[in-house]
């Protein structure tokens, strides 16, 4: 019997996770989505052209490799079926690469319209939602009154949308927000039609039978650890578990069956939306990082908030997951700047320390150390990555106590490192 390798974020989210999907897709049988919705934006680039996916798997390109999407994520048919479209010219067989399970939750119109409604009623308090209905879709989820993907194969599923819609559209008069559903309505129906034509199974059987018969299974995760609904920056942070033991829940494997995780994280730091950030550059430094990094939104277009790497925080989401590699994107990035530092402590009330503090309304002063800049030109070996760059690689791996085993150089999938017998090479 084989395990499953998780892949996930251990920032804010953006980090870079779909190119990396991508990039070990070839080595496993399957890739399965475990969490999140059509809020993520995975970006793959390959033969000069870039794809970015939402809900779909970012093993969907390679032949040979079946896609899941598990239980834990919410699917919003029109969005899906816009997904599908796009991926027309590649000529993928769908029915044969993509399976999705029938406990995964459906977003209705109108949880994208309670999303808008209740983030446009906070005010200045807003928590940066990209309006997609997950929130209150994990609501329903959790309240017991969601609809799951499975059910618009029964009889009643338009009986129970209707229920549904009444108590959503209730909750919208309360909040005095104008709308519109009836186009949005006819896309849902049509969309949820050819969702019906799609391999729906519960893929928790599937998996460990896949699993008992020695087939690898990559889980890929969405969003990023510091946004994860327990351990993130609460109350700045996403409806679902971004970390390894979301893996679990969201695919339904035992944790006994996780064996390898890999933890994606970018040389600096970037944040959409509200909530703290403690390494942010809010001045020309962090404008030329965003430039540089092209650092906006793949699913809102959003600029990013940009800043230095966050070793305490990096080492959170490390003890979090149990990370067993670190992955580092867009070291290129920073290799074009004259001046590099990384965040090694906080400063509190006067005080250093090295954990995240509690309260997300504390100052926190990042403690900054500066870095020697490097250079990257056309480097095919992690061996011959510029000394640096590689004095910047250990002094994370010695805070972090994990070991990096693969650097990013660039947004094609080709433009990227492993450390020599520490992982696969593509």
């Amino acid at each position: 019997m084989s395990k499953v390798d998780v892949i996930l974020g251990l920032q804010w989210g953006d980090e870079g996770k779909g190119k990396i999907v991508d990039y070990l897709a070839p080595h496993y049988d399957i890739v399965a989505r475990f969490q999140g919705g059509p809020n993520a934006g995975h970006t793959l680039e390959f033969d000069g052209k870039k794809h970015v996916l939402h809900q779909i798997p970012s093993g969907i390109f390679h032949p040979g490799v079946l896609n899941v999407i598990g239980n834990g994520v919410v699917i919003d048919p029109i969005i899906f079926r816009n997904e599908l479209k796009k991926l027309s010219p590649f000529e993928i067989d769908i029915s044969n690469a993509l399976i999705i399970s029938n406990k995964a939750q459906l977003i209705l119109p109108t949880h994208k319209l309670l999303d808008q409604a209740l983030e446009k009623n906070k005010g200045d308090g807003k928590i940066g939602s990209t309006l997609k209905g997950i929130g209150p879709t994990y609501q329903d989820k959790i309240g017991r009154n969601g609809l799951r993907v499975g059910d618009i194969l029964e009889g009643n599923f338009e009986r129970r949308y209707n229920s549904l819609k009444a108590q959503h559209v209730e909750m919208l008069n309360r909040l005095d927000f104008e709308y519109d559903l009836s186009l949005q309505e006819g896309e849902f129906f049509d969309s949820v039609q050819e969702l019906r034509e799609m391999q729906i199974l519960s893929t928790e059987y599937f998996l460990d039978e896949s699993l008992m018969s020695g087939k690898k299974v990559l889980a890929e995760g969405a969003q990023g650890t510091l946004l994860d609904i327990d351990f993130g920056s609460y109350p700045f942070v996403t409806s679902s578990n971004t970390t390894t033991a979301g893996a679990c829940t969201g695919l339904g494997i035992a944790p006994s069956k996780i064996d390898q995780v890999f933890g994606v994280f970018k040389a600096y730091c970037t944040r959409v939306g509200s909530g703290p950030f403690p390494t942010e550059l809010n001045d020309a430094a962090g404008e030329n990082l965003r430039r540089l990094g092209n650092e906006f939104g793949a699913t809102t277009g959003r600029p990013r908030r940009c800043g230095w790497l966050d070793l305490p925080a990096l080492k959170y989401s490390c003890i979090l997951n149990g990370v067993s590699k670190l992955f580092m994107m867009k070291a290129d990035v920073l290799s074009e700047l004259d001046e590099l530092y990384i965040c090694d402590r906080y400063i509190v009330d006067g005080q250093e320390i090295h954990e995240i503090p509690y309260s997300t309304e504390d100052t926190i002063n990042p403690g900054l150390t500066k870095a020697q800049s490097w250079t990257v030109d056309q480097i095919s070996q992690f061996s011959n990555l510029p000394a640096a760059l590689t004095s910047f690689i250990s002094t994370i791996e010695k805070y972090t106590c994990a070991d990096i085993a693969l650097v990013s150089l660039g947004p094609d999938r080709k433009e990227t490192v492993a450390k020599e017998g520490s992982i696969f090479l593509y």
